[in-house]
C-alpha cells in the first residue's frame, strides 16, 4: 500500500473506489471547477477561505495535497482525483495561460510606451467603489470578491480585489491584481481599457466632479506608486516599477540564461549520455562475454552432472543387481538350512528312541545282572540239595517252565496280535487285504485263547505236583546239600525281552498318513509313545463296556495321531 494512504480506516481497494467516485462526479459536472475561463476553484476546499486559482496553479494545489503527508485519506483520495480530471479535461481550455504572449503582441493592442513606468506585478485601481456609513459609524462597500467575480465575467481573469480600508473604514478604492506573465499584462491593458470606452479612465476620474455611481478603473503607475495615499501605501508594500521594455528585456535575459543554462545542461547530458552509451556498450560487451562463460560453464557443468547422474545410476544398478544375488543366495541358504533343520529333528527324534531303547536295555541288563546274582547264590546254595532228584525234579521243572513258558508266549503272542488288529482298523478303509488279514489274525486269536487256557490248566496241575514234590524235598534236602558238596555245579539264567514293540507296523501307517520326509519320524514317535505305554504299570488298555441289554463287551483304548 503506498504512503499516501497508510493511516486510514478505510482500506486501499475503499480508497480507490472513493477515489474513482469523485473523478466521476467531475467528468459528469456534479462538481464545480471553472470560474470563469482562465480562472479556477477548487471544490473540495470551499470550508475553508476560497481561493481562486489559475490552470497551473489549481493543478499544483491538487498534486500537493493529494501527496501530502499530513493530509487526511479521504481528502487527498479528492485531490487525487482532482489532479487526473484537471490534467485531461481542463488543459486545452486555458492554453492561453500554457503559452502566453510576448510583450509586443501585447503592446500592439494598446497605446502604452515600452519606457512608461508600471507597478509590477501588474495591477489595477478601481475607484468610486459605493459605501455607506455602518452602525459603529464606519464605512462599508462591495466586498473583494463580488468584484472579482464581476471583473472575470467580464474576462479580464484577475487573481484577487483588495478594498482598501482606513480608519473611517471602506475607502471606496479596491487593487485588482494581475498575473506576473504577459497574459496577466494583457488582461490589465484591457482592464483599463474598457473603462477609458466608457469615459471611465483614470483622467477621468480626477477630472469629472460628479462621479455618480459607475466605477472608474486603471493601471497603477509610477504617480500612484509614489502618491502619498492609501493607494500608493498598497503598491509600495506589494510591488515595484518596471517599464515594460525592462519587464522585456529582464525576460528576455531569463530566457537567454535559461536558455544558455539548458544549453548547458544538454551539453552536459549529452556528454553523460554518451559516457552511459559507452559504458554500455563495454557492458553490454563484458556480458556478451560473462554469458558467453556462463554458457560454457553450464555446459560443462551439465556435462559433469549427467555423467555423476550416469555412474551413479550405474552404481546403483551394480548394487541393485549384488543385492539381487545376495537375496538369492540367502534364500537358497535359508532353504538348505531349513531342510538341515528337518533332517536334525528327525535324527533327534530317532536319536531320542534309540536313547530310550538303550535306556531300557540298560535297565534291564541290570535286572538281569542283579538276578543273576541272586540266582548263583541260590543255586550254590541248592545246588546240594538238587543233587540226589536231580533227574526228577529236571523233569517237572521242566514241565512247569514249558508250561509257563507257553502260557507267557501265548499272553504276549495274544497281545500282539491285538495291538495288530488296532493298528489295522485303522488301516481297513484303506485295503480291503487288512481287513482278510484281520479277521484272520481274530480267528488265530480265538485259538490261542482255548489253547491258552489248555496251558493254565497244565500249570494248575503242575503246581499241584511240585507242591507235592516240595514236602519231598524237604526231606531230602540234607541229604541233597551234602551231594552237592561234593560237586561244583553252576547253573546258567537267560534273560528274555518280553513285549519289545515292533516298529514296522507303525512305520508302514505314518507313511500312508504322512508325506515321506516325515513318516519315519512320526512312525518313531508312535512306536516310542506306546512303548512308554506299556512300560507303564497303571496303564489298563482294556475296559468292560456293559449296554442296556446288561451285555459286556471289552473296549481297548489306543492312541494314534490327532
Amino acid at each position: 500500500m503506498p504512503r499516501n494512504f497508510e493511516k486510514s480506516d478505510l482500506s486501499w481497494s475503499e480508497l480507490k473506489d472513493y477515489e474513482y467516485k469523485k473523478y466521476n462526479q467531475l467528468k459528469k459536472g456534479d462538481l464545480k471547477v471553472e470560474v470563469s475561463e482562465t480562472a479556477y476553484r477548487c471544490p473540495f476546499c470551499r470550508g475553508k477561505k476560497e481561493t481562486d486559482y489559475l490552470y497551473k496553479e489549481l493543478l499544483q494545489h491538487a498534486s500537493d495535497v493529494g501527496r501530502s503527508r499530513s493530509r487526511g485519506a479521504r481528502e487527498k483520495a479528492q485531490h487525487l482525483a482532482l489532479e487526473k480530471y484537471v490534467s485531461k479535461y481542463l488543459v486545452v481550455k486555458d492554453r492561453s495561460q500554457l503559452e502566453p504572449g510576448t510583450s509586443s503582441e501585447c503592446l500592439k493592442i494598446t497605446d502604452h510606451q515600452p519606457d512608461q513606468l508600471l507597478v509590477y506585478p501588474w495591477v489595477g485601481i478601481v475607484a468610486n467603489i459605493k459605501t455607506q456609513r455602518g452602525e459603529d459609524g464606519r464605512y462599508v462597500g462591495e466586498s473583494g470578491s463580488k468584484l472579482r467575480d464581476e471583473f472575470r465575467s467580464k474576462g479580464f481573469n484577475p487573481l484577487k480585489v483588495h478594498p482598501l480600508w482606513s480608519r473611517r473604514g471602506h475607502s471606496g478604492f479596491a487593487v485588482v491584481e494581475f498575473n506576473k506573465d504577459w497574459a496577466g499584462f494583457k488582461n490589465a491593458i484591457m482592464f483599463e481599457k474598457s473603462f477609458e470606452v466608457d469615459h471611465h479612465g483614470k483622467k477621468d476620474f480626477y477630472a469629472v466632479k460628479n462621479l455618480g455611481d459607475k466605477l472608474y478603473g486603471w493601471i497603477a503607475r509610477d504617480d500612484d506608486y509614489n502618491s502619498k495615499s492609501l493607494i500608493g501605501d498598497h503598491l509600495r508594500k506589494n510591488g515595484d516599477l518596471k517599464t515594460v521594455s525592462g519587464k522585456e528585456a529582464e525576460d528576455q535575459r531569463k530566457t537567454s540564461t535559461l536558455v544558455t543554462n539548458l544549453t548547458r545542461t544538454l551539453e552536459v547530458k549529452d556528454m553523460r549520455y554518451k559516457e552511459m552509451e559507452m559504458k554500455y556498450l563495454e557492458t553490454s560487451t563484458y556480458l556478451d562475454l560473462t554469458m558467453e562463460q556462463m554458457d560454457e560453464m553450464n555446459k560443462s557443468r551439465n556435462e559433469e552432472i549427467r555423467k555423476m547422474q550416469q555412474s551413479a545410476h550405474d552404481h546403483f544398478q551394480k548394487i541393485y543387481l549384488e543385492h539381487e544375488k545376495a537375496t538369492s543366495q540367502l534364500e537358497a541358504q535359508k532353504m538348505q538350512l531349513e531342510e538341515h533343520e528337518k533332517q536334525l529333528q528327525y535324527r533327534e527324534a530317532k536319536n531320542e528312541t534309540e536313547r530310550k531303547k538303550l535306556h531300557s536295555e540298560k535297565i534291564m541288563n541290570e535286572r538281569a545282572t542283579l538276578e543273576q546274582k541272586k540266582a548263583d547264590e541260590k543255586v550254590w546254595r541248592l545246588a546240594q540239595v538238587h543233587k540226589e532228584e536231580k533227574e526228577k525234579l529236571r523233569r517237572k521243572i521242566i514241565e512247569l517252565q514249558k508250561g509257563l513258558d507257553a502260557k507267557q508266549a501265548l499272553e504276549l503272542e495274544i497281545e500282539q496280535k491285538r495291538g495288530t488288529i488296532q493298528v489295522m482298523k485303522h488301516m481297513r478303509e484303506e485295503n480291503v487285504e487288512v481287513q482278510e488279514k484281520m479277521d484272520a489274525i481274530i480267528k488265530e486269536i480265538k485259538e490261542k485263547e482255548e489253547e491258552m487256557d489248555a496251558v493254565e490248566a497244565l500249570n494248575q496241575s503242575l503246581i499241584v505236583r511240585e507242591r507235592k514234590s516240595n514236602d519231598e524235598l524237604q526231606e531230602a534236602r540234607k541229604e541233597l546239600i551234602n551231594s552237592l558238596k561234593e560237586g561244583r555245579t553252576r547253573a546258567t539264567i537267560g534273560v528274555k525281552r518280553m513285549g519289545e514293540i515292533d516298529n514296522r507296523p507303525f512305520l508302514a501307517a505314518a507313511k500312508a498318513k504322512f508325506p515321506a520326509e516325515e513318516a519315519d519320524e512320526k512312525g518313531l514317535e508312535l512306536c516310542s509313545l506306546w512303548e512308554e505305554y506299556l512300560r507303564d504299570p497303571n496303564w489298563h488298555p482294556f475296559k468292560i463296556l456293559v449296554d442296556k441289554e446288561g451285555n459286556c463287551k471289552v473296549s481297548i483304548c489306543l492312541f494314534f495321531w490327532s
